[in-house]
């Protein structure tokens, strides 16, 4: 076995690991025990091009025992967000279904893996908290706002009056926002009845609940924006149940309106 040849190959092409082992009929193992032994190393202009090459289109899942920077990227946005599919969006500037199904893909690299796991312990110094993925998804729910799902307000359209002449007429509009726009994973309904379409997000009072439980894990930030939530949510159900007092006030208001008295008055003859 030509090792030379094989070593000048390695630091003088872009061919990985697996692509060397399978041209030269050798263990992947015995090269990378090879590599690192030996100290191999390539021309970093040239990994500093195939890097550029690879930041200017999204590439393909490869074998490689380097990441490259959307990889890297990807890692480091998996970290913040715990969220595969919105991970590879940011890192790869794709839409939502072309991230979700490649992301999951690349979550399967093993070189993908262990910088993940490495990430995560130098994050958490040296303990792995994956519960810090459920902590984020409660955020997502608790911090969700409706104008992320759907655009709503007020429109001129153009209709006809009475007479048939064109006029322009205010209507109240909602139109919901691309699937692939929006994160699905915190939608639990989406239903077409006759009032037209509905969504139904995830319970936000159940989120806020929780994350009120554990703000010791959560940035300054992301407290402050809790708090808001919870007053709003608060004054929210507050209003909800003085409305509910009221209608129930002028229903009863209207049915003691409704009762009448009849008075019979007798001459003093009658008995």
């Amino acid at each position: 076995m030509d090792w030379e040849k094989i070593k000048k190959e390695y630091e003088t092409t872009n061919l990985t690991l697996k692509a060397l082992a399978e041209k030269h009929n050798v263990k992947i193992g015995t090269l990378k025990s090879r590599k690192s032994r030996e100290g191999w190393s390539r021309d970093p202009t040239k990994k500093d091009a195939t890097k550029k090459k690879e930041v200017a289109t999204p590439q393909p899942i490869i074998e490689s025992d380097e990441l490259n920077d959307k990889q890297k990227m990807f890692c480091l946005y998996y970290i913040k967000y715990f969220n595969a599919t919105k991970a590879y969006q940011k890192a790869y500037g794709v839409d939502r279904n072309t991230a979700e199904s490649i992301a999951y893909r690349l979550m399967g690299k093993d070189g993908v893996k262990r910088e993940i796991e490495r990430l995560k312990q130098e994050r958490f110094n040296g303990v792995l908290l994956d519960a810090q993925a459920v902590l984020q998804k409660y955020i997502d729910i608790a911090f969700a706002d409706i104008t992320d799902f759907a655009t709503f307000g007020k429109k001129e359209i153009p209709t006809e009056d009475e007479e048939g002449n064109p006029v322009t007429k205010e209507v109240n509009y909602v139109d919901f926002k691309e699937s692939t726009e929006v994160d699905g994973t915190i939608i639990t309904e989406v239903k077409k009845g006759k009032d037209g379409v509905s969504v139904k997000l995830a319970d936000k009072m159940k989120a806020l609940e929780f994350l009120a439980k554990y703000t010791d894990f959560l940035s300054e930030n992301d407290r402050k924006k809790l708090q808001l939530e919870k007053m709003k949510a608060e004054t929210e159900l507050t209003k909800g149940r003085i409305d509910k007092t009221k209608a129930e006030i002028e229903r009863l208001n209207d049915d003691e309106n409704d009762s009448t008295f009849e008075i019979i008055i007798k001459d003093k003859g009658e008995r």
